[in-house]
């Protein structure tokens, strides 16, 4: 089980192992915010297994919002639909095509399903007389530098309500 930590500025900085967490919370660095279930019993004492911590002091994020392009990241971003047809994307296409100079970008690459990819080939869409049905853009977030948001814990939706 993983642990989101929250710096005193209530955004996620990372995701822990449960056992990193209670180390946190036992030496006064950090106090729970929502449990995670079962607790842990030691010989002497018993500690709530954390599933959300927040850090007592703040802690600056030191990641940039700079998120590696990937095509992973662009179908989901896309939310695994195709930007020009709208159905179910399973490759990315490249806006303007690498032959013509484009290049591999958040704002060049966009999720396509495979029928729109070989109907496009190498050509642009004002060539085809297509347009997008998105923008794309370079996502930004907790979400996009921690790569257990993807998923989140059930226990966690509440602490990422407020963070885009």
């Amino acid at each position: 089980m993983r642990t989101l930590v929250l710096n005193a500025g209530y955004e996620p900085l990372s995701v822990v192992s449960y056992r990193r967490a209670i180390l946190l919370v036992v030496t006064g660095k950090a106090s729970v915010l929502a449990d995670g279930g079962d607790p842990v019993v030691g010989p002497s004492t018993t500690v709530r297994r954390p599933a959300v911590i927040l850090l007592t002091r703040y802690v600056r994020i030191p990641h940039s919002d700079s998120t590696p392009v990937s095509r992973r990241g662009v179908l989901r971003r896309d939310g695994h639909l195709c930007a020009y047809c709208g159905r179910s994307a399973t490759t990315v296409d490249h806006v303007h095509p690498r032959s013509r100079g484009g290049e591999d970008s958040w704002e060049n690459l966009v999720a396509c399903c495979l029928a729109c990819n070989n109907a496009k080939g190498d050509r642009t869409l004002a060539q085809i007389g297509w347009a997008l049905r998105i923008t794309p853009a370079r996502p930004r977030g907790a979400q996009w530098r921690i790569r257990e948001l993807e998923k989140p814990a059930e226990q966690w939706t509440d602490f990422l309500a407020t963070v885009a």
